[in-house]
C-alpha cells in the first residue's frame, strides 16, 4: 500500500533554466531500467549514466549481455550495476530494489519501466497463457516496480520520476497483438492514475510511446526491406527510428528540464500516430 506524506512543492524552489551543456543533468540520481540488457533499455542506460547518473541494470535469463551492458558503462566512465530479477514475480522485484537502495546508497529515485515482451497470435488461437505471460510482465510488471520506487521515494520523503516505456499501441490498434495492445492501453491510464497520486510527492509519472524501433525484438523487420518498407511507409518521417532516439526522450522527461510535465505520454515515433495512410 502507498503511504502518502503530503510533501509540500516550493515553486520557487524549481529552477526552470536550461541546464549547461558541460553539467550532467541526472546527476546524484539513482536509477534503475528494466529489461536494460538490450534493446532500447540498454540505451536508456547508457544515456542515463552518461547523463550522471548511477544505473541498474535489470536483466533475466541471459547474465552476459547486462555484463556487457554494465561494462560499456562502467568504460565510459558511468556506475552500473546489474541485476538479475523477473518484473513479473513480486519477491524478486523487492529483493531488487532492496539490494539496488544498498548498492546506490538510496531508494531508487529515478525508475524506467521498459521491460517488454511481445509475440503474434490471432485472438482464436491465442492460449491464456500467452495473453497471461505478456500482461503479467508489461502490465503487472511495471506496476509492481511502480510501488517498489514510490514507496521508497515517499518513505524517505523524496522527489523523482517514473518513466514508463509505452507505445504507439497504447492508441493503435494492431491485429494478432491484442494482449501486447491491452498491456500498453493499461499502462497508460494507470501511469495517469498513480500520476495524480504520486504528484503532491514531488513524484513524476510519464509515459514515452516509440513507434517502430529497430531493435532485436524487431530483427525480422532489418532483415526484410519488404517488411521494413511496409513499416517505413506508415511513418511520416519515412524512416524507423532508433534506441538511442527513445533514450534521449526518456533522458529528458526524466531530467529538470521537464519537471512539470507530469502524466502525459510522449509519443517518439516519426508521427506514426498522426495515421498517414487515413484519408
Amino acid at each position: 500500500m502507498l503511504r502518502h506524506v503530503g510533501a509540500h512543492i516550493n515553486e520557487a524552489s524549481i529552477d526552470c533554466s536550461a541546464v549547461p551543456a558541460n553539467a550532467q543533468p541526472l546527476g546524484g540520481r539513482r536509477a534503475l531500467v528494466t529489461g536494460s540488457a538490450t534493446g532500447i533499455g540498454r540505451s536508456t542506460a547508457a544515456r542515463l549514466a552518461a547523463d550522471g547518473a548511477g544505473v541498474i541494470i535489470n536483466y533475466v535469463g541471459n547474465p552476459d549481455q547486462a555484463n556487457g551492458a554494465v561494462k560499456e558503462i562502467t568504460d565510459a566512465g558511468g556506475k552500473a550495476i546489474a541485476i538479475g530479477a523477473d518484473v513479473s514475480v513480486e519477491e524478486q522485484v523487492q529483493s531488487m530494489f532492496a539490494q539496488a537502495k544498498e548498492e546506490l546508497g538510496g531508494p531508487v529515485d529515478l525508475l524506467v519501466n521498459n521491460a517488454g515482451i511481445e509475440k503474434p497470435f490471432k485472438l482464436v488461437d491465442m492460449p491464456l497463457e500467452e495473453w497471461e505471460k505478456v500482461i503479467a510482465v508489461n502490465l503487472t510488471g511495471a506496476f509492481l516496480c511502480t510501488r517498489e520506487a514510490a514507496r521508497g521515494m515517499v518513505d524517505a520523503g523524496i522527489p523523482g520520476a517514473i518513466v514508463n516505456v509505452s507505445s504507439v499501441h497504447e492508441v493503435i490498434p494492431w491485429p494478432e497483438f491484442g494482449h501486447y495492445c491491452a498491456s500498453k492501453g493499461g499502462m497508460k491510464l494507470f501511469a495517469q492514475t498513480v500520476a495524480r497520486e504520486l504528484a503532491p510527492s514531488g513524484i513524476r509519472v510519464v509515459n514515452v510511446a516509440p513507434g517502430a524501433i529497430l531493435t532485436p525484438i524487431n530483427q525480422d523487420l532489418i532483415d526484410d526491406p519488404d517488411k521494413l518498407k511496409a513499416v517505413t511507409d506508415e511513418i511520416p518521417l519515412g524512416r524507423a527510428g532508433q534506441p538511442e532516439e527513445i533514450a534521449a526522450a526518456i533522458a529528458w522527461v526524466a531530467g529538470p528540464e521537464a519537471e512539470y510535465v507530469v502524466g502525459s505520454t510522449l509519443f517518439v515515433d516519426g508521427g506514426m500516430t498522426l495515421y498517414p495512410k487515413f484519408v
